[in-house]
């Protein structure tokens, strides 16, 4: 499955994670460093549970983390994948609630994993548009550039869910 796009020109991350609200953090499998450089973003132990939404060999976490793997693409969802985000958003809201670190990552760190985090702000209490504000504030301003991921949010997951599943009138 092709999970990431590529016809972007969004600057990469200056970090390898940032931290959106205690204990919950948004990253990425690269960062770009003060020279311009990719560089990758390997986990080791600084984590309690890692989602990850693509993945690469090598990127860890260590083995003693807990490590949820649900690939997605970077781009319109089918409904079970809106499902998968649904589930993924109250365990990583849940793990917040009881004071475990949780990093959530894709590619970059801007579109998959701000699906995912602004979906568990919003588990949280948030309002989609503070949880959308608030991703983009502590990850990027191009955090989200996907408007579909965004849309998801603002119109609320359920409601993406039941417009993804509806056939076409013939």
């Amino acid at each position: 499955m092709k999970t990431r796009q590529k016809d972007r020109e969004v600057p990469g991350p200056d970090e390898p994670w940032s931290e959106i609200c205690p204990g919950l953090w948004m990253g990425g499998h690269y960062w770009t460093n003060r020279a311009g450089e990719l560089q990758p973003a390997v986990v080791g132990g600084e984590f309690d549970l890692v989602v990850s939404l693509f993945t690469l060999p090598g990127h860890g976490p260590s083995a003693a983390v807990e490590h949820v793997v649900v690939e997605l693409p970077d781009g319109p969802l089918m409904p079970d994948q809106i499902g998968a985000v649904q589930q993924l958003a109250i365990r990583v809201s849940a793990a917040t609630r009881a004071g475990r670190s949780v990093l959530v990552r894709c590619h970059s760190g801007y579109n998959r994993s701000g699906l995912v985090v602004g979906q568990a702000l919003i588990e949280l209490g948030s309002d989609p548009g503070d949880a959308v504000d608030l991703v983009r504030r502590k990850r990027s301003p191009w955090a989200l550039n996907n408007e579909v991921f965004e849309q998801y949010l603002t119109a609320g997951l359920d409601v993406a869910y039941l417009l993804t599943g509806l056939e076409p009138l013939h």
